[in-house]
């Protein structure tokens, strides 16, 4: 998987890429849809990991920005699911671990990962200001808005999510979230079947602008892909003068809703 992921990685910068995510938990199964102790042997240090080291080595071959989602050890049994961010010169710039951990069939993330303790950072890049937002927690709107008031310009959401769950809301959730944030989403998903269990993983990787429509069209639903997409980052600025969310918030009035 490693890898695949590097060599991918290439293939995207030749094409001219200049910032490219990887998968949730890119490096091996989705080994949420089981709960077993053996996975925590697939936990990391970041940023001091063999993973980590490599992928800034890789970033500053190519000069692309990363982001590499992995499994983060802190510390014997305390343990997250943890994105690093790798500016296009090969420096660490720093991790956002996932704060909303789900425990459904088929993805019991619970048993593997504690939530994160690190807020919503974003991380000043050399393709502009980025922020992650993990898989499942597309589902809540806080960590989006959060990204969009610290500055963030893309946002990434590297996902593990399956056809018999959330397919349409993968169609809604992402372009909705760019709309009402004002900045572009990648949206990156695993595709196909894995040993571990049944789960369909359904792909359809797309990136979504801040009026909510598609750049170019999503990934195959079937198949391995690479997608790259040239994202006009001076829209941002047209669309904010058109929709000025961001000066029409009342935070004045939003107390309750932190304290429900």
């Amino acid at each position: 998987m490693i890898k695949a992921a590097v060599d991918h990685i290439a293939t995207a910068a030749s094409q001219g890429a200049q910032v490219v995510c990887l998968q949730e938990l890119f490096y091996g199964p989705y080994f949420c849809q089981v709960q077993d102790a053996d996975y925590y042997s697939y936990t990391e240090a970041i940023p001091d990991g063999p993973t980590t080291k490599l992928m800034q080595e890789v970033a500053e071959r190519h000069g692309v920005v990363l982001i590499v989602p992995m499994y983060e050890v802190e510390q014997p049994g305390v343990y997250y699911n943890t994105a690093a961010v790798i500016d296009a010169d090969g420096t660490y710039l720093g991790k956002y671990r996932k704060n909303h951990i789900p425990q459904v069939k088929g993805f019991w993330e619970k048993f593997y990962f504690r939530p994160g303790n690190l807020g919503y950072p974003v991380f000043d890049t050399a393709v502009g200001r980025i922020g992650v937002y993990i898989c499942y927690e597309r589902h809540f709107p806080e960590g989006w808005r959060a990204l969009g008031l610290a500055g963030a310009k893309i946002v990434f959401n590297p996902s593990a999510t399956s056809r018999s769950l959330s397919q349409y809301l993968w169609k809604l959730e992402q372009p909705a979230a760019a709309v009402a944030n004002e900045y572009f989403v990648g949206a990156i998903n695993r595709v196909g079947v894995e040993p571990l269990g049944d789960n369909d993983f359904y792909g359809q990787t797309y990136f979504v602008d801040p009026r909510g429509q598609l750049v170019g069209d999503a990934a195959s639903d079937t198949d391995d892909e690479v997608v790259v997409r040239d994202l006009d980052l001076s829209l941002l600025e047209e669309v904010r003068n058109t929709w000025a969310f961001y000066r029409d918030r009342r935070p004045d009035t939003y107390g309750p809703l932190a304290e429900a």
